[in-house]
């Protein structure tokens, strides 16, 4: 046990005196980093058409009168005519939506004074037409029912994960040939696609903005034409390959 214990202060002392007079004892850790940054980054689009198969329809009634209620009666009445007249049409109740209700007081400011001298209402119902067939029938319905203002009609389709799908394919096609293209004419190779990003402009519906005549609230006038057409569907992507 003796004999252990002066081993162990033995080596102590030495390590301390050869660190105090030759230096720390060296150590040598080896780090090796490999970075390759040669990278080929090229950028493709798709576009296809698309025909619309649904449209939203915005359709407001306006009312007047010297009381609150007189205008309150007479709106709803309206608004639920153009309501009920729409759904006669196959419309779902869930896609008829009260989008807007107002109500103001109109003011007399003669005789340097301010009176009301009745009220003014207004309220909106937007309707999601499904079968985009009936759109113009919709309208038609809507203000021959009581509607007065008919605006921001728009079209669109329904389920566009087909359309994107297709785009998305298109836009890697256009790629890929690309890079190729470039690789043959600058003397590259490419390797693997290390890197894959896409943006997509969107779908944007028309929009048709109109103002009912007032002789269609009575059911008079050429019947509503509204045609469809069709819109795109725009799709970016950007692949980033290895250089060989």
């Amino acid at each position: 046990m003796k004999t252990t214990i002066l081993s162990l202060i033995v080596f102590f002392v030495s390590l301390f005196l050869y660190t105090k007079f030759a230096g720390p004892i060296p150590f040598s850790i080896t780090n090796v980093t490999s970075n390759k940054s040669e990278a080929f980054t090229v950028t493709g689009e798709g576009k296809i058409s698309v025909k619309p198969d649904i449209a939203t329809v915005n359709v407001g009634v306006q009312a007047t009168g010297t009381t609150v209620k007189e205008v309150q009666d007479n709106l709803n009445k309206n608004i639920n005519a153009v309501s009920a007249a729409v759904k006669k049409l196959g419309v779902d109740e869930k896609d008829i939506k009260t989008s807007n209700y107002n109500m103001n007081p109109q003011y007399d400011y003669t005789a340097s004074r301010q009176r009301i001298i009745g009220y003014q209402a207004s309220s909106n119902l937007t309707i999601k037409v499904r079968a985009i067939e009936k759109v113009n029938n919709v309208v038609d319905s809507a203000t021959g029912a009581g509607a007065n203002t008919v605006g921001g009609i728009s079209f669109d389709v329904d389920d566009k994960t087909t359309g994107e799908n297709d785009a998305r394919k298109l836009a890697v096609a256009d790629a890929k040939a690309k890079a190729s293209q470039a690789a043959t004419t600058a003397g590259f190779t490419l390797g693997k696609i290390i890197n894959y990003q896409e943006s997509t402009n969107g779908y944007r519906p028309p929009i048709l903005y109109a103002k009912a005549d007032m002789m269609m609230t009575t059911g008079a006038g050429a019947p509503t034409e509204l045609n469809t057409g069709s819109t795109d569907i725009t799709l970016t992507v950007t692949l980033s390959y290895e250089v060989k």
